[in-house]
């Protein structure tokens, strides 16, 4: 004996409704699974229920299969006018709330607007954190030991300059004290010996 033929149209009993709704939306996303293993295809399904959750099932990345899917439909009805408002208009309203996630976790990892975290998501906030620091302090040491090192090479060439030109003076020390005595013992004065 095999299934009647139900007829298609709303299902009043709220219950009836709801059990019907699980059982066909697990046969949806299994048959959407079956089609991406047998067939290699990118699927990607989506279900809100009538009390707004959603359920979503995707084969590869689902933000990637949407993009493709907006592109190729932006793309075959973008002579329309109409649709290439819509289609912008999508693409401003993803980009207005990615912008707002980004600029929320710009606050939370300030260490504001903390209230609506869970301890999971305050957990992470606080490894991601961790990590962070831990990588401006690398940085930071890495910066400094490179700037010491500058600073010593420096400082040994100043050292050897000072050498140098301290070896310099003594030499002209000694020709000095060397003209001294001669003229000394001459009797004419070192200016007299250079004019």
């Amino acid at each position: 004996m095999g299934r009647g033929k139900v007829e298609v149209k709303r299902i009043e009993n709220p219950t009836s409704r709801q059990v019907s709704f699980s059982k066909r939306r697990n046969g949806v996303l299994k048959k959407a699974y079956e089609l991406a293993v047998l067939c290699d295809a990118e699927v990607a399904v989506v279900i809100f229920s009538p009390s707004g959750k959603a359920y979503q099932f995707s084969s590869h990345d689902i933000d990637g299969t949407l993009a493709r899917y907006r592109k190729y439909v932006g793309q075959s009805q973008f002579n329309h006018p109409l649709s290439r408002a819509l289609v912008w208009k999508s693409e401003m309203e993803d980009m207005n709330r990615t912008i707002s996630s980004l600029e929320a976790r710009l606050r939370h990892f300030s260490g504001e607007d903390l209230e609506p975290l869970t301890i999971k998501e305050l957990k992470r906030l606080e490894r991601q954190l961790s990590v962070g620091i831990e990588r401006v302090r690398s940085k930071m040491r890495r910066i400094i030991s490179e700037h010491t090192s500058q600073l010593k090479k420096k400082y040994k060439g100043l050292q050897e300059e000072h050498s140098r030109l301290q070896k310099r003076l003594n030499q002209l020390k000694d020709v000095a004290d060397t003209t001294t005595r001669v003229s000394d013992a001459d009797g004419v004065s070192v200016l007299e010996m250079f004019v």
